[in-house]
């Protein structure tokens, strides 16, 4: 999405450079891989995590954090290939108590499946039970590296277990004012039928809210190709919608879907049941392993 209305360039670029990336309010702080915003300067060769969640909040269940690693230098940014990454998290102290006691170590491999080339990321399932700004520390290729995330009290987007907003999704037929109502060339396939049409219509739905043209991630494209490479087993089960972010090519207005699911970022992919319920959501970037795994559980 573009810096206007959700993205802070300079708080980014600073941030990347000074080895890690705070989460705040739910928005996420930086997205503009591979821009001038990030362009690295010569003194910033250490590994750096940037973080894609985008709204991480307090929960007693495991929830997915993904982050990618990178280099920065004269050249630019290089992003980690791997191997696999360690992570450990430590709760925020409050105030007058006793400093908490970080999690063990836990691995992460890289997931690349379907994300542009050198650019995979590392997902872990950490259980967030307190809101605040959390500790974390990331090892990878003989580094450890510090960086912070903020988990909120409540979570902004929809989340696992909750009825999918039933707001209706610019369509061929009804784009709703949307120009145009897909970013992808040649435009995708996934928008002959509204999400207000489908949700709950006892049969389950992929709902991808991503904008390969104006992503500022970069991840947006990649993501709607692998979906539409890895769809086809499941057509006849599972019903596909695409919705893009914004109303057009230029401008900071919103797809009113996206505004009624609350979104803040991208991309976005929801698994949501038979009977309109969420079961699985993704964000920030997400490959094919993945999106496999979310769209096994829909059809089952």
């Amino acid at each position: 999405m573009t810096p206007e209305p959700f993205f802070d360039r300079d708080l980014s670029r600073r941030a990347f450079l000074g080895g890690g990336l705070v989460v705040t309010g739910g928005l996420v702080a930086a997205a503009s891989l591979g821009t001038a915003a990030f362009a690295a300067s010569s003194s910033a060769k250490k590994l750096a995590p940037l973080v894609l969640s985008s709204d991480l909040y307090v929960s007693d269940q495991p929830q997915r954090l993904v982050v990618a690693l990178a280099r920065g230098g004269k050249s630019g940014i290089q992003f980690v290939s791997g191997p696999a990454a360690q992570f450990r998290f430590q709760p925020p102290k409050t105030p007058g108590g006793a400093t908490p006691t970080a999690t063990p170590w836990v691995k992460a491999p890289l997931d690349r499946a379907g994300l542009p080339k050198g650019r995979g990321v590392y997902v872990t399932s950490p259980v967030l039970d307190t809101a605040g700004v959390w500790d974390v520390e990331v090892k990878a290729q003989g580094e450890s590296v510090p960086f912070k995330i903020q988990v909120n009290a409540a979570a902004v987007a929809p989340v696992v277990g909750q009825p999918a907003p039933r707001a209706a999704s610019p369509t061929v037929t009804d784009t709703l004012g949307v120009s145009p109502i897909c970013t992808r060339q040649p435009a995708c396939p996934l928008h002959t039928v509204s999400l207000a049409s489908v949700i709950g219509a006892g049969k389950p739905v992929a709902a991808l809210f991503a904008t390969p043209a104006r992503c500022q991630s970069q991840y947006c494209g990649p993501v709607l190709d692998e979906m539409l490479k890895i769809m086809d087993p499941y057509q006849d089960r599972i019903t596909f919608v695409h919705t893009e972010i914004y109303q057009a090519l230029t401008g900071t207005a919103l797809v009113p879907t996206v505004t009624a699911w609350g979104l803040k970022s991208e991309p976005w992919l929801f698994g949501i049941d038979a009977a309109g319920v969420i079961q699985s959501r993704l964000d920030g970037a997400f490959g094919g392993d993945e999106m496999t795994t979310l769209l096994d559980g829909l059809a089952r």
